[in-house]
């Protein structure tokens, strides 16, 4: 393993230690499962619980017992509120319904963001050269917004900003 690698994982973890002594609210991580039919009679999607996670930016850090010591790419948040009805209003208003529904018959805590669709990052050699949102070029490790951002900056920087953020917002913030 890289020395870039090895620190990834030290300012990753580092992270997690100065939000978990703040008391930074952290959020739900979940995967969208569709249930396969039973003979012949269709499931209802829902949301499985993976854990907690905080949000930093492009990221979600672990924070449970579940996900310590884990990173994700950011994918899809949704917040648990009542569904409600089907207007067809827009597939894009529909497709939020039905996650809001699959998190609701996933037993999350009403009011609670679950991030889903996330991408896990494997902390070993792979970071090396990788093209996604946290990787390792010349030992040094780097973030970009989206694999798709050509821009990266420093990890260590970019924690001490995002985290920096969340453990003292500015007047006026709200979660």
């Amino acid at each position: 393993m890289t020395d870039g690698v090895e620190l990834t994982r030290s300012l990753l973890d580092d992270a997690a230690r100065t939000l978990r002594t703040a008391g930074v609210p952290d959020e739900a991580l979940g995967e969208y499962v569709e249930p396969k039919a039973v003979l012949g009679i269709r499931r209802e999607p829902t949301m499985r619980s993976l854990g907690r996670v905080w949000r930093v930016g492009a990221l979600l850090v672990g924070s449970s017992l579940e996900t310590g010591g884990r990173v994700w790419a950011t994918g899809l948040i949704t917040r648990v509120t009542e569904p409600g009805r089907s207007q067809f209003v827009s597939v894009s208003a529909e497709v939020r319904r039905a996650y809001r529904a699959a998190a609701q018959k996933g037993h999350f805590e009403p009011g609670d963001t679950v991030n889903h669709g996330a991408t896990p990052i494997p902390l070993d050699g792979t970071l090396v050269g990788s093209d996604g949102v946290l990787f390792v070029e010349d030992d040094a490790p780097l973030v970009r917004w989206s694999p798709a951002a050509g821009a990266a900056v420093p990890l260590e920087a970019y924690l001490a900003d995002r985290v920096g953020l969340l453990v003292d917002p500015p007047h006026g913030a709200s979660n």
